[in-house]
């Protein structure tokens, strides 16, 4: 007999054909490089992802006595995979259909090939990623053929800019290893916040309904890259609440990565400073499509936390040097909210007194 518990079970995404669908999409796809080429940049990514997590550690005096592990070197289809079930260990506990929906597994479905495609999309730009919910213990990816491809782009060194690809994304994976409660902090916000959207019948529908208006106006507001307008689309308080938070956190985490992968310097990444301000220039460029799907996807508006997280990094680490920058990670009352990333000192005031 079939009861309720059994109808919620079922989930609003289809994450497995979201995986076969964008693994389908980029199949093929990727640089021509001499086999030799592509063998050395697999073979450097996997060694500096553990030399570089050394040099993170050093400068911010985080994850002693941890394991240093290589990450994983994957293709563009390996990517969509790892991000599809990663994606879905982290919603599986809110996001799921709800009760009484007949259309269910059609809805489920629909939004399985939705998400394959946008899924396919990032998977041409994505260098790499540490994802914390992904297998038994996180798994940190590096995109290998995008690496290369963004290297020949800019034409700066191929193994400082492997080397510096690996420090943002050991940093991210040092967030989560060496500050025990962020990754069940950051699980139980975002369960929060999809929970809150399918708390009602309505919810789902409500919520897709309000959507092209708000990527209208979002598309209107240049100030904040257009998170003000896309936050109407949560109507009650608490989600709102939940949003700001989740926004304040990916800030933090993904400007601290940005300021370590430039701190460490020339003596580690010799052409650090060429690297920065060709890649720099490389996130603002782009093509009008392509510009127009970053900006429907929220990349603009990522682009923009990375150097708003970054100052706010920055500052702090000046005022109260990286000991006292880490207090952010000693319990979530200590993390920045939104006001405070904007404006670092009253974070110091709050903390530091």
């Amino acid at each position: 007999m079939k009861t309720v518990s059994d109808e919620k079970a079922r989930p609003v995404v289809d994450w497995s054909l979201a995986a076969s669908t964008g693994a389908f999409l980029v199949r093929g796809s990727g640089p021509s490089v001499p086999l030799a080429e592509a063998q050395l940049a697999v073979s450097e990514l996997r060694e500096f992802s553990v030399d570089a997590e050394a040099h993170v550690r050093d400068l911010t005096g985080l994850g002693a006595g941890l394991p240093l592990l290589p990450g994983e070197v994957v293709d563009r289809p390996g990517w969509v995979r790892a991000a599809a079930a990663g994606l879905d260990s982290l919603t599986s506990n809110a996001l799921r259909a709800l009760p009484s929906n007949p259309l269910a597994p059609v809805l489920a479905s629909g939004a399985g090939v939705q998400t394959g495609v946008v899924l396919a999309f990032l998977a041409s730009r994505v260098l790499g990623q540490y994802d914390p919910f992904g297998g038994d213990g996180g798994r940190l990816l590096l995109v290998a053929p995008n690496v290369v491809t963004a290297q020949q782009a800019m034409q700066v060194p191929g193994r400082d800019f492997r080397l510096w690809v690996c420090l943002h994304e050991s940093t991210h994976r040092l967030q989560f290893t060496a500050v025990p409660w962020l990754r069940d902090y950051f699980a139980d916000e975002v369960e929060r916040l999809v929970g809150g959207l399918t708390a009602e019948d309505d919810g789902v529908t409500d919520l897709l309904g309000r959507l092209p208006e708000a990527v209208r106006e979002a598309k209107r507001a240049k100030e904040d890259g257009g998170i003000a307008a896309l936050t109407q689309l949560l109507r009650s308080p608490q989600q709102r609440e939940v949003f700001d938070k989740l926004l304040a956190l990916s800030t933090l985490l993904e400007g601290h990565a940005d300021y370590v992968m430039d701190a460490v310097g020339p003596g580690v990444v010799p052409a650090v400073e060429l690297i920065r301000r060709r890649f720099t220039a490389r996130r603002s460029g782009g093509g009008f499509f392509d510009r127009l799907l970053r900006t429907l996807l929220g990349i603009d508006a990522k682009i923009r936390q990375y150097a708003q997280g970054a100052a706010f990094t920055r500052h702090v680490v000046d005022r109260v040097g990286m000991s006292g920058f880490n207090a952010v990670w000693t319990s979530p009352n200590t993390l920045p909210d939104r006001a405070e990333i904007a404006d670092p000192e009253a974070w110091v005031r709050r903390v530091h007194g």
